[in-house]
């Protein structure tokens, strides 16, 4: 059975129909002739051997380039078309890519073209916010359109009420979770815009990072930030690149904070000399934790492997995510290493007796930890699983759905897995939703559950452990 897609789903999956196109000498009488037979508002102009796009022509264009000037419906199309900004991407980027990418640039719509650049579609944002609940929408022409702080702390404001309204109304966890970090991406990458323009940058290529849960798309409605910076340096200048850096990594953690989400405890934050790092700094990073032996190095590395880039240039994090894909199949004792940590914790999942198991917990007895002794069972193993076999996804499903593709795991287990990993999530979301005491955000009373959702509870935290016997047998522990 076809999966709906997501916003982790190749662009091809959206493209409806085959691209209407003309070629440069084209009239623009003919261009216009067809855009009205098609009903569409834009046109893309098309080099005739290759198939690859090279400008695009729409309704704008027709108003002002041409009713207002000079009128003439024979000339070549090529003459008024659009050829800055053409926004191309390949076919195989998600949906979520190009949505970010029409964030950052202000579009409505991306070109999507094959490995050999020739047009294969067009993907418009109402595609996207077809897949998304229909409030996603203004909120990310709210964020658009702020040009101060307060603009954005209405729009973060709204992402939260839309968080709850989409969870009041029973909407699936991978949904919402997509929702809200996709909306929360357009909040900072909004963010990072205004507050560079107060700092003199140094002019080097740089990245924002989004480590953890944010990397991995996995968002709930309680988040604190998890980010970093990854920057190219000239030669022996990568300390005084930092330097000139730190200063706006800095406030925009602070003005995120402003936002709600909280400063990290653990301080894993671009305004961290540590986690502020060019590229061959932060190879070398890797590098360390690949042939680390120390068990708490190695706990506290496990959201550094959950990357992604949010705003910058992107071939940084290219060139760092492949560096990873050749380097860590290969660090054999640092997979086992990371294996022995993810079974560490079992499943709350009592014996014959009962149906679940306690931790020690004396503040909120006879409660399980939703994350730590739940979703994160899932993250843990689902990383090792993909850094193993050297898969670039970082959400949790994705990786899942990527190691099954390569034989790894049976296709039919990994859909149950998955489930039972959203339906955990979904509990989450629905405690945090409640208003929680502060310790309790992740926490749940089997008891308090009704009785067909204490049962889907049980059966998802045997997911789990089916998936850590999995990683049990690949490394023999």
């Amino acid at each position: 059975m076809a999966h709906r897609p997501t916003l982790h789903s190749p662009l091809a999956a959206l493209i409806k129909r085959p691209p209407v196109t003309v070629s440069p000498e084209s009239t623009l009488r003919d261009a216009v002739q067809l855009m009205s037979e098609h009903r569409i508002g834009s046109i893309i102009v098309v080099e005739p051997e290759s198939g690859r796009p090279i400008g695009i022509f729409t309704l704008r264009d027709l108003l002002h380039k041409v009713a207002a000037r000079s009128c003439d419906l024979e000339q070549m199309v090529m003459a008024v078309m659009s050829d800055s900004g053409l926004q191309m991407l390949n076919w195989r980027a998600t949906v979520y890519q190009a949505a970010l990418v029409m964030a950052r640039h202000g579009i409505h719509h991306v070109i999507v073209v094959d490995a050999a650049g020739k047009l294969k579609g067009v993907v418009s944002q109402e595609d996207i916010y077809e897949l998304q609940s229909g409030g996603g929408k203004a909120i990310s022409g709210a964020i658009r359109g702020a040009r101060d702080l307060d603009g954005l702390l209405a729009a973060a404001e709204d992402i939260r009420k839309l968080a709850r309204s989409m969870l009041a109304e029973g909407s699936a966890a991978e949904a919402l979770t997509q929702t809200i970090s996709t909306l929360n991406d357009h909040l900072t990458v909004r963010l990072i815009e205004l507050t560079q323009q107060e700092f003199a940058l140094p002019k080097v290529s740089w990245t924002w990072i989004a480590f953890g849960s944010e990397g991995r798309f996995e968002q709930t409605l309680s988040t604190d930030q998890d980010n970093g910076i990854v920057f190219a340096a000239p030669a022996g200048q990568a300390e005084a690149t930092r330097q000139a850096i730190l200063p706006f990594a800095r406030e925009v953690n602070q003005r995120l904070d402003r936002l709600g989400f909280p400063l990290c405890k653990g301080n894993v934050m671009a305004g961290n000399p540590q986690l502020c790092l060019s590229l061959d700094e932060w190879q070398q990073r890797y590098n360390q934790w690949l042939r680390s032996n120390s068990p708490q190095a190695l706990l506290d590395a496990t959201i550094y492997f959950d990357f992604r880039p949010l705003y910058g240039d992107e071939s940084l994090t290219d060139e760092l995510t492949a560096w990873l894909k050749k380097n860590v199949p290969a660090a054999t004792l640092f997979l086992r290493f990371m294996a022995e940590m993810a079974l560490n914790v079992k499943p709350p999942l009592g014996g014959l007796l009962r149906d679940f198991s306690f931790d020690d917990n004396k503040e909120f007895p006879h409660t399980i930890d939703l994350k730590t002794q739940g979703t994160r069972l899932f993250v843990d193993a689902a990383r090792i699983l993909a850094l193993a076999n050297g898969v670039e996804a970082t959400s949790t499903p994705e990786r899942l759905r990527a190691v099954a593709k390569l034989g790894k795991l049976g296709r039919d287990d990994v859909e149950a897995i998955i489930d039972g990993f959203f339906f955990l999530q979904q509990l989450r979301l629905r405690v945090q939703q409640e208003g929680t005491p502060m310790g309790m955000a992740n926490r749940v009373d089997p008891e308090q559950l009704n009785e067909l959702d204490r049962f889907v509870l049980k059966e998802s935290l045997k997911q789990a452990r089916k998936l850590q016997s999995r990683i049990q047998l690949d490394y023999r522990l």
